[in-house]
């Protein structure tokens, strides 16, 4: 299955690049030019430095950017904790009980941080570090336009409601994905991959 990275990268691009059209947002090519010109590069050396040493993390980051995006879109949601008031996470949510990668995004958001404070979002990093690992395993490069805008909510019961669940019918799944932008083709692909 070595075309199921692309595609699932495809995938999560569409859903992203869609989301972000829905709230307003611009994303393209070079976004941080000007703003942070190195961003990419870092999160890239870090990423060839790091995936070899942890091969596993490279699927998990392609997982954890789906999650995000498929709830309250590409805004990196899904990396918020709970809040102090006691309301629940995305990330405290069934489906992303299994998501890991959180320390390696922190790593490689901390030296883009350093370069740049306050530049490049969150929802940038993991789309750049996703893109970028699946390379290092040996899967496609595809190009990533950035400008994503983080998110300041994240809710459980939001991820609950709006990831798949492995109890839904094919009705109810394609209704989910449909919602989404999405179709037979990219169900068929996500569904059969999520256990790869």
């Amino acid at each position: 299955m070595a075309g199921a990275p692309l595609v699932l990268a495809i995938l999560v691009a569409a859903v992203g690049v869609a989301a972000a059209e829905r709230g307003g947002g611009k994303l393209r090519q070079g976004y941080y030019e000007q703003s942070c010109p190195r961003a990419e590069q870092i999160v890239k050396d870090y990423v060839e430095r790091q995936i070899p040493l942890e091969p596993s993390v490279a699927a998990t980051l392609i997982r954890t950017h789906f999650h995000d995006c498929f709830v309250r879109g590409c805004d990196a949601s899904v990396l918020l904790n709970a809040t102090t008031g006691g309301g629940e996470a995305e990330k405290d949510a069934a489906p992303n009980l299994t998501l890991r990668g959180f320390d390696f995004l922190d790593r490689v958001k901390a030296l883009v941080e350093q370069e740049c404070p306050g530049v490049v979002s969150c929802a940038d990093v993991l789309a750049l570090a996703s893109r970028d690992a699946v390379g290092v395993i040996g899967g496609p490069f595809w190009r990533v336009p950035t400008g994503r805008r983080d998110g300041r909510m994240s809710i459980k019961q939001e991820a609950l409601d709006q990831l798949p669940a492995p109890t839904m019918n094919f009705t109810d799944l394609l209704a989910s994905f449909r919602a989404k932008g999405l179709g037979v083709a990219d169900l068929v692909w996500l569904s059969g991959n999520r256990y790869n």
